[in-house]
């Protein structure tokens, strides 16, 4: 399923669309909050731009901004429907889950969004 080679493997690993051999970021820790938005300027192994084009990874808010909108129904489904919550508590819910969740879904936005424009070379590097 995370066979290098496939879209899934560079989303969830954040490593090089191009190449998968290196992560894009400087820090692989999303949880390091100071470096979370901190990447590399081009893959080590392939030499792949990851800025294509500048203010690139703008368009990730838009990937953003519908996975924080699926966890927040996510959260409300579950702590409404599954522990029935009050609405007030579904709410705190949401929220706690979207702070808790926040590196991690930043990140994953900027991986689905390089991968939509980047695919797999397996011959990417081997020069």
């Amino acid at each position: 399923m995370l066979k290098k080679g496939s879209k899934l493997n560079s989303i969830l690993t954040g490593s090089c669309p191009k190449c998968q051999n290196e992560s894009m970021y400087e820090d692989k820790n999303p949880l390091n909050l100071t470096k979370v938005l901190k990447m590399n300027d081009h893959c080590g192994h392939c030499g792949f731009k990851y800025q294509i084009e500048p203010s690139f990874f703008y368009g990730a808010m838009y990937v953003s901004y519908g996975l924080n909108v699926a966890v927040g129904i996510a959260a409300f489904i579950v702590s409404f429907v599954f522990f029935n919550a009050t609405i007030e508590q579904s709410f705190i819910t949401i929220i706690l889950t979207l702070v808790v969740l926040f590196p991690f879904v930043l990140r994953l936005s900027r991986n689905l969004y390089i991968n939509m424009f980047v695919s797999y070379d397996p011959k990417a590097g081997q020069d």
